[in-house]
């Protein structure tokens, strides 16, 4: 199973889910939704909205089974 580490990105960050929100126009909800790992699916744009504003790369963002991908 897919994991994202949000959290953990932001924390490092100091910024807040609502910081992220605001700048990938994405709801809460949505957001909470990918963070539980309650989406069956994520789009690309998100994706890479996610590293950009994160500042990382895709292996730094997913957890594969509670193993970082690489």
């Amino acid at each position: 199973m897919l994991s994202f580490n949000i959290e953990e990105l932001l924390k490092k960050k100091k910024k807040s889910k609502y910081w992220l929100c605001q700048n990938m126009n994405i709801t809460t909800h949505n957001l909470n939704r990918v963070i539980r790992g309650e989406t069956t699916s994520i789009s690309f744009k998100y994706l890479e909205d996610l590293c950009k504003f994160l500042d990382c790369s895709l292996d730094e963002l997913i957890d594969l089974d509670g193993k970082k991908i690489s």
